[in-house]
């Protein structure tokens, strides 16, 4: 009796252990999400439901990705550039996925109106100075016009985009989308098939015609006699096409870094709206 007892107290005080450490892990868990969100709105741009969507999109597409996507929004910059508040943010809050912070950071400064992306790891490969001024065609209209939201969407789907590309070509830049690369090639081969169709209806028709070696059979025998043959030498036309130096021809899709003040290697470029 006193061993079954025994037994019970050691299963009863083994799950009370094993609760209390699930417990203090979604304790940790969940401090360390309040201490480092991926949405920062010290600006107070969005509104608590826009703030609500806007997270759920930046942590799905990071966790599905393995690539922090970080939006930060402030109202002044404090007396530091833009570059060095979005480096220093990032390196400060411990961002990044891996040994390399992967990850992609989006700033926004309302004192001057800046704007910055600073890339980080496997996010300086993938979002190069190229595509960020790409993706910048996209969401400056919506910062200036005040669709705060909108214009984050479109940053955190074009870096989903680009993470996505890169997994499958060495080629970051914009390309266009499958479908339409799959109807023009079904448009054209429609349009070939029904172009041999008729093609080879018309030559059926023409069955008489043959091709001739000489032009003699177009003319009337006897009716023309040539008195005097010469060579007439009539113009000449040269083409010239210059050589592509070597700093066009390695024309870049990369990105240009810096070391922030922690050490670590950044990318990125910004602007105003």
């Amino acid at each position: 009796m006193k061993k079954i007892l025994h037994t019970i107290l050691e299963v009863h005080f083994f799950y009370v252990i094993l609760i209390a450490f699930v417990v203090a892990m979604s304790s940790l868990y969940m401090t360390f999400a309040a201490e480092y969100p991926r949405l920062v709105d010290k600006a107070e741009l969005l509104s608590d439901s826009e703030k609500t969507e806007l997270l759920y999109i930046l942590d799905e597409i990071s966790e599905r990705q393995q690539v922090d996507i970080i939006v930060l929004t402030v109202p002044s910059l404090e007396g530091a550039s833009p570059v060095e508040y979005a480096d220093n943010f990032y390196d400060n809050n411990d961002y990044g996925f891996g040994d390399n912070h992967d990850g992609i950071l989006f700033l926004i400064s309302m004192e001057e109106r800046d704007w910055y992306i600073s890339t980080t790891g496997y996010g300086i490969t993938v979002v190069t100075d190229e595509n960020i001024e790409y993706m910048s065609e996209y969401f400056l209209y919506d910062l200036s016009e005040g669709e705060y939201l909108k214009a984050f969407t479109t940053f955190a789907e074009l870096c989903d985009y680009f993470i996505t590309q890169s997994q499958y070509t060495g080629d970051n830049a914009p390309k266009e989308p499958y479908w339409f690369v799959g109807n023009f090639v079904i448009t054209f081969g429609i349009g070939f098939i029904i172009s041999l169709i008729v093609t080879g209806g018309m030559k059926r028709k023409l069955k008489s015609v043959r091709p001739q070696s000489t032009a003699d059979i177009y003319i009337k025998r006897d009716s023309m006699h040539i008195t005097k043959r010469n060579d007439l030498f009539l113009y000449r036309h040269i083409d010239r096409i210059k050589k592509p130096e070597n700093n066009q021809a390695n024309h870049s899709r990369v990105s240009n870094t810096h070391t922030s003040s922690s050490g670590r290697t950044h990318g990125g470029r910004g602007g105003k709206f």
